[in-house]
């Protein structure tokens, strides 16, 4: 017995080894370490409090968008409409109150336009046949210039003091956006692991149509992962606009980047089927802090996005490694 123990132990712990490597988040906590480590050793005030608090809020709001983004590339696709989406919901909302509605219809109308945008690409995109990358791409600009038409360029301000409740608030000691960005990957991963439609989602990006020959309704899933990402879009703005105190109309620039980022450095596959709702937020955070680090070295924005774009190469190439 006692041979028999010591013979099988090895062999287990080496079968755990072996799947925490193909584990989809081993790679993505890997780099979260790596990049803190990194941030903390080349700059002081990196680990302060103040600024991990910060560091935690942008993360928030990058994680939330990159929720609905999670979605959309499960199934192969891609949304570019999600940062402007993100601005022109949040001016509305902050339109609506400041014309004297009610905090919460204004925050119901915001997150409802979100989800109607995401509906019309999803519509476009699974019943006209139409690519995602192009009809987001059009709906990119079409919400980047209502935002700019509806606030006539300017920031909307003068928000009831109880808006800031969702952007700058505290429960339990806890900043209210990433109880909010928790409660929303926690709805996420039920979804994606617990209900027939996110077996579908996966379906769907594995092999588009040979999950339509078995019978299931392609499209009716499309337009739901569209919606999401539309409305996830929306709860962001409402995040980011809370924490301004204003509807800013450019205020999702380069926010479309940031939540593909986060997904693929998460280790989903660009080209759908795989990847976990868990890995997002690992990206998502990993994202912040780099975004954090680079803005406490004094690298230039322009530069940043440069960076950016080399890492989701980095990324997907990495991605492409450990598939072959």
């Amino acid at each position: 017995m006692t041979t028999t123990h010591t013979a099988t132990t090895p062999r287990r712990g080496r079968s755990r080894f072996s799947r925490l490597l193909r584990s989809p988040v081993f790679y993505p906590l890997i780099g979260f370490v790596i990049v803190f480590a990194l941030m903390a050793l080349i700059n002081d005030n990196f680990l302060s409090t103040a600024n991990l608090t910060n560091v935690a809020r942008q993360g928030a709001i990058i994680g939330i968008i990159a929720v609905g983004m999670s979605f959309v590339i499960f199934t192969g696709g891609i949304d570019l409409s999600v940062g402007p989406v993100m601005a022109l919901t949040g001016t509305v909302m902050a339109g609506l109150m400041v014309m004297g509605l009610p905090m919460g219809l204004a925050i119901a109308g915001g997150l409802g336009l979100g989800l109607s945008i995401g509906a019309f690409n999803g519509a476009c995109v699974a019943f006209a046949r139409m690519p995602p990358i192009i009809v987001t791409l059009a709906t990119m600009g079409i919400c980047k210039g209502l935002a700019l038409i509806y606030t006539g360029g300017y920031p909307i301000s003068g928000l009831p003091a109880g808006f800031s409740f969702f952007g700058r608030a505290t429960l339990l000691g806890i900043q209210v956006p990433i109880l909010i960005m928790l409660a929303v990957y926690a709805i996420a991963w039920v979804v994606l692991h617990h209900t027939p439609a996110g077996r579908y989602v996966y379906a769907i990006g594995g092999n588009e149509e040979a999950t339509r020959l078995t019978g299931i309704r392609v499209s009716r899933y499309k337009l739901m992962v569209y919606s999401i990402s539309g409305l996830t879009a929306a709860l962001a703005g409402l995040v980011l606009a809370s924490r301004l105190m204003s509807g800013q109309p450019n205020a999702g620039t380069g926010f479309e980047l940031d939540a593909i980022a986060a997904v693929v450095l998460g280790g989903a596959a660009i080209s759908g089927g795989r990847g976990v709702i868990l890995g997002t937020l690992v990206g998502a955070m990993l994202l912040a802090i780099l975004n954090n680090g680079l803005n406490l070295l004094g690298v230039s924005p322009y530069l940043q996005d440069v960076v950016k774009g080399a890492i989701i190469l980095l990324a997907i190439l990495i991605q492409r490694g450990r598939a072959s």
